[in-house]
């Protein structure tokens, strides 16, 4: 992960902004990113960083936005070796587990969710 995605996470956490975090934890077979990436995904569904790409990581945005209003962490499942995933010329392969939880700002609301970090 590079310094720029710190960066906006610490941007972002000090205007009390809440975000989410996604990670890869674990992938089998060929994926496109390793275990240990991450993505930080803005309210408005702006997003820094990578978990690979394409309809995989929509729905991960997806999961991420949820977890922002909700706050309650989730984890999405992202097979890349279904049919549908075989029409696209990027198709790797793998599946890959990615957590996604909120990162509240120094005034965030600590009652939405007990993994919800705070500034």
């Amino acid at each position: 992960m590079t310094a720029t995605l710190y960066h906006y996470l610490k941007e972002m956490l000090e205007e009390e902004q809440a975000v989410a975090v996604a990670t890869i934890v674990d992938a089998k077979g060929s994926v496109p990113r390793e275990v240990g990436a991450k993505m930080v995904i803005h309210p408005l569904g702006r997003h820094l960083g990578t978990v690979g790409g394409g309809c995989g990581e929509a729905d991960v945005i997806r999961a991420g936005l949820d977890v922002i209003h909700d706050g309650i962490p989730r984890t999405v499942h992202v097979d890349l070796t279904e049919d549908i995933s075989m029409n696209s010329l990027g198709v790797c392969g793998g599946v890959m587990d990615v957590f996604v939880e909120r990162w509240d700002g120094a005034g965030g609301d600590e009652s939405q969710g007990d993994s919800a970090h705070t500034a």
